[in-house]
């Protein structure tokens, strides 16, 4: 059985993972209007993965026995000045996801919740991986700077990019 402390961070935490998942909803729409079709691509496959994470902690709360309460979701911000822009909010927002699965490690620690610590190692190793890969993203954009042959190139590259659940391990 799972604590009220555990299972209300981890709803909490569902409602962040779909939060992110309607954030970089809004994002792939702005690359969309906006003329970039991979990039678009690539943010809907984030918003995916987003939404999977949100799941795995909806069914792992679930099989521990918790209750989920779904929570509001905010309105996403819907408007950038460039595509520059977008990544940057996205790597800020990552980064800002990363302390958040970081404090429910925490307070799985602090619960003594070894079954939850031992699930949550999965979201810690997940965020290396998304942090790595929008910084690798910001880092070319920086390097495309206002080239619109390479802006078209990237744009191209981005849209390969195809959302696999992951296999259970």
């Amino acid at each position: 059985m799972i604590t009220k402390k555990m299972n209300d961070a981890f709803n909490n935490q569902i409602n962040a993972e779909q939060f992110s998942s309607y954030l970089y909803l809004s994002m792939s729409a702005w690359f969309s209007t906006n003329g970039l079709p991979g990039f678009a691509t690539w943010m809907r496959a984030q918003a995916k993965e987003e939404a999977f994470h949100g799941d795995k902690m909806f069914d792992y709360l679930l099989e521990r026995g918790g209750k989920v309460e779904l929570q509001k979701i905010d309105k996403p911000k819907g408007k950038w000045k460039s595509p520059l822009d977008v990544i940057k909010d996205v790597a800020a927002h990552e980064a800002k996801v990363t302390g958040l699965i970081n404090d429910l490690v925490d307070c799985a620690l602090e619960e003594k919740d070894h079954a939850s610590n031992i699930f949550l190692q999965w979201f810690v190793a997940e965020q290396v991986e998304e942090e790595a890969s929008v910084g690798e993203v910001l880092d070319r954009l920086k390097m495309v700077g206002d080239n619109p042959s390479g802006m078209f190139t990237m744009d191209l590259e981005m849209g390969k990019r195809v959302f696999q659940e992951p296999v259970a391990e």
